[in-house]
């Protein structure tokens, strides 16, 4: 029989703790971040992996079948995805296994919400006689971005209790908890050199050991076979209080699970609740899977699309809330590193970001009539004025307000905008001087604090004629990238980029006037346009890389030199409405 998905197709199970399972459809694993229990120990940072994934094979009369692979050098064993006759993600990953001998087998995998937890299951889809099914599970304990290797600290040890079997690998790390109906084997092994074709393809190390201390077995002709993994602590304690049986307690996750999936209007819907983690007493967002965790530009950009397009206000007001605590020197942080916590406040725009999710969240409260208490309204408005008051007076990297009414950034070696790619010591796009959507966050981001005090409306009057008047390439029809490059006073950057879009949509406001505007947006349109985003350099300009491929340095230095992103659409798009849409059209005064 043939397997008809792509065998590169992945899926994910989010825990809304910064924790996940994750694999592809076929069970071969092809990336260190491929794993069944990968929790959050300080939410949604301090990542590490705690099983990595399992041996699976079913024992008939007529013989024993796997159903799992792995990859190792230059060969997969075993054969288990080639009796893979269906998969689904829907609720949750599920796979049914043709063997030979016709015996069809279910397994699913899902993730409770909430708990670092993972539940698997197998079942026989028809009665039949003298069925086993044996799972062996592979432990590593390491940190999620690293690899794990054979060596002789590796505590094998189990202890077995009342249906759970735990495990601690390494004192520094969380014990794994297994509970389960089957009957579990002491047999401590290294299964060695599993290969990650992903890591090969990125020019990193791709070869692992792990570590397996012993096997589960039931008989499948008896009942569902169940497998629960958990962190040891708060959640795996569960286990113990537990007063049904394993099977029993699935059901109960397994219903409490779909029935939570099913509130979302469409998968899109539930793909989005995957971002939506927990950090301290409230919320934030994780910037993207496998890798990140919650970066502060990232989260405020994708909150209107996450939270607002779908509803979800009370997110959105944990976020925000969350958020507001980390201030300094008018600064938000770029990211919160993945340990430690001592956050990075390398980022010139994640602040502003952040007023035009208050702004946009505001306006989404008062058309749903709903409102925020006095404390919770203070506290947004009190966090605005910090913001822009920190920018005024100046704060690190040499981000400050210029006389113009602008605000100028950056110093050598350090990358401030979302073009933050760097090689070594080498800022590929460093920006220093007076990036263009810079300037479109900060007079938005100065228009929504005048809603609640009319001490920044000067400030903006100036900066919007500066830009208007110093911004405009009329040679080219379009917007400088930058101008005071370097800090230079009347020095521009001509590179034809995509953050000249932001002066037209995906802002509250439009910053020039129509003719302009219409012409920033056909140019955009005829040069940085693809099916699949916009580029950010258009082809013919200097240091443009048509293809994003190779090593670690090749990527990174082709990140923003032409490579296509998907998340400038939506201001693309906004802008083309606004000025061709049928019913849109541009506003002459940039705050009506």
């Amino acid at each position: 029989m043939a397997f008809q998905f792509d065998h590169t197709a992945e899926w994910l199970e989010a825990d809304g703790l910064g924790g996940f399972a994750s694999g592809t459809a076929t069970g071969v694993r092809t990336r260190r971040y491929h794993a069944l229990l990968l929790i959050a120990t300080t939410p949604p940072s301090g990542r590490y992996v705690l099983v990595n994934g399992f041996d699976a094979w079913i024992e008939t009369f007529h013989g024993k079948f796997a159903l799992s692979s792995q990859q190792y050098p230059d060969v997969i064993h075993p054969d288990g995805q080639r009796r893979i006759e269906t998969f689904t993600v829907d609720p949750w990953p599920r796979w049914r296994f043709r063997l030979e001998d016709g015996t069809c087998v279910e397994q699913e995998i899902f993730v409770r919400q909430g708990l670092p937890l993972t539940v698997l299951s197998w079942r026989l889809t028809e009665p039949h006689a003298d069925v086993t099914l044996t799972v062996r599970p592979f432990l590593s304990g390491r940190d999620y971005h690293a690899l794990h290797h054979e060596n002789a600290a590796f505590r094998f040890d189990a202890e077995a209790c009342n249906g759970v079997v735990t495990w601690r690998p390494y004192s520094s790390v969380p014990g794994i908890a297994a509970f389960s109906n089957g009957v579990y084997t002491h047999q401590p092994d290294w299964y060695r050199n599993f290969s990650y074709t992903e890591e090969r393809a990125r020019g990193l190390d791709d070869t692992e050991d792990l570590a397996t201390p012993g096997s589960f077995r039931w008989n499948l002709s008896q009942g569902e076979a169940v497998l629960l993994f958990a962190a040891e602590g708060q959640e795996a304690s569960l286990f113990s209080r537990i007063d049904l049986p394993a099977p029993k307690y699935v059901q109960t996750l397994r219903a409490t699970e779909r029935q939570r999936r099913q509130q979302f209007p469409s998968r899109l819907h539930r793909a989005a609740d995957a971002y939506l983690v927990r950090r301290g007493e409230g919320k934030t967002i994780v910037a993207g899977y496998p890798w990140f965790t919650d970066w502060g530009r990232d989260t405020f950009i994708a909150l209107r699309g996450l939270c607002l397009a779908t509803g979800r206000l009370d997110a959105a007001r944990a976020i925000l809330l969350e958020w507001a605590s980390a201030v300094s020197e008018g600064m938000l942080p770029n990211r919160f590193p993945d340990r430690g916590e001592t956050p990075e406040f390398n980022s010139v725009d994640a602040s502003l970001w952040y007023i035009i999710a208050v702004h946009d969240f505001l306006q989404a409260m008062t058309k749903s009539r709903r409102s925020l208490s006095q404390h919770e309204q203070r506290k947004l408005e009190e966090t605005i004025d910090a913001i822009l008051s920190g920018y005024t007076k100046g704060t690190r990297y040499q981000i400050h307000v210029d006389t113009d009414g602008l605000v100028a950034a950056g110093v050598p070696g350090m990358q401030l905008t979302w073009m933050d790619a760097r090689v070594g010591g080498h800022v590929i796009t460093p920006r220093i001087g007076k990036p263009v959507e810079i300037q479109a966050l900060w007079l938005n981001a100065l228009s929504a604090a005048s809603r609640f005090s009319d001490k920044w409306n000067g400030l903006f009057s100036r900066g919007h004629k500066t830009f208007q008047d110093r911004f405009w390439n009329d040679a080219g029809g379009y917007l400088y990238d930058v101008i005071d490059c370097d800090h230079q006073p009347g020095t521009a950057d001509a590179s034809f980029r995509p953050n000249q879009i932001f002066a037209v949509g995906g802002l509250p406001l439009i910053l020039l006037a129509p003719a302009h505007a219409r012409h920033v947006v056909d140019a955009v349109e005829a040069r940085l346009w693809t099916p699949l985003g916009l580029r950010s350099l258009a082809p013919g300009e200097p240091g443009y890389r048509p293809h994003c491929e190779g090593g670690v340095a090749e990527r990174d230095g082709a990140y923003h030199q032409g490579t296509a992103w998907p998340w400038l659409f939506g201001a693309f798009v906004e802008a083309w409405v606004r000025v061709r849409g049928k019913t849109a059209a541009v506003k002459r005064d940039a705050r009506e």
